[in-house]
């Protein structure tokens, strides 16, 4: 039963990777929550640092399929994606020696103050007064300096770093395809020296989590998610949808709620 549920979830995460910009992250850890409920007190970490795997390789594979006019957006961000980078690194090593509730219920927390935030406070769903693309800045939305912090919140807590890149991207002006298709490198950088962290920890040795488990990370369960997702991102990359902005924006927060509630029901 769990493996038709993590390929139906991977297939969920493909789309999320295309349409949100998610790479998976936060889809992917109330799901891995539940499947390796054996293991625990570990299985928030695990569930953490598999998604990071799922991360790594879904904002790989779109990044590499995004047009490089839209990538010519992030000229001028080495130092952001370089602190994004440090911060995804030390987000993961707290991670792996956090306890469970922590991580859990700061899941939770900052999914209910993203969805608070962007439906109370205009440029998400409706348009801000003023903004930097309307007045024609070329500067990203993104400061540099809150990189670090980005990517170790993103990292620490496995919600991706689309969860606070693109309301950032969103509110400077950008449409929410955009914002989504350049949070896919942004998450890259966070995800893949966390990932590298995850699979070199021993948190999880003896606590009866899933037979593929190396370091912190259930491969088996990272590997059929990727199965269901990358075929989803190869197509919608080539073939990306058409969606109304608007209906793209209440999209991501939908989804927001959704996997909420599902972590909600888990930890309740």
């Amino acid at each position: 039963m769990s493996v038709a549920v993590l390929l139906v979830i991977g297939i969920l995460t493909g789309l999320t990777t295309v349409l949100f910009g998610f790479g998976g992250g936060f889809v992917t850890v109330p799901v891995i929550f539940w499947v390796d409920a054996a293991a625990g007190a570990a299985s928030a970490t695990i569930a953490v640092a598999t998604s990071s795997v799922v991360m790594v390789v879904n904002a790989a594979v779109a990044t590499l399929a995004t047009p490089r006019t839209v990538l010519a957006r992030l000229r001028g961000t080495t130092l952001l994606l370089a602190l994004l980078g440090a911060g995804g690194l030390v987000g993961a090593i707290a991670a792996t020696f956090a306890p469970e509730w922590i991580i859990a219920w700061g899941f939770v927390l900052y999914l209910a103050v993203t969805i608070a935030d962007v439906l109370a406070r205009p440029g998400f769903l409706r348009p801000a007064p003023d903004t930097p693309a309307a007045r024609g800045s070329d500067t990203f939305a993104i400061p540099a300096a809150s990189g670090g912090p980005i990517g170790a919140l993103a990292s620490f807590l496995g919600v991706g770093g689309s969860v606070m890149t693109v309301p950032l991207l969103r509110r400077s002006g950008l449409p929410m395809q955009i914002a989504a298709t350049l949070a896919n490198p942004l998450t890259l950088c966070i995800s893949l020296p966390a990932c590298v962290a995850f699979l070199a920890a021993n948190h999880t040795a003896g606590t009866g989590a899933g037979m593929l488990t190396v370091g912190s990370v259930d491969l088996g369960a990272a590997g059929l998610l990727l199965l269901g997702a990358i075929p989803v991102v190869v197509l919608l990359r080539r073939r990306p949808p058409r969606i109304p902005d608007r209906l793209h924006a209440w999209g991501y927060v939908a989804l927001l709620v959704l996997v909420l509630g599902t972590m909600l029901v888990r930890l309740v």
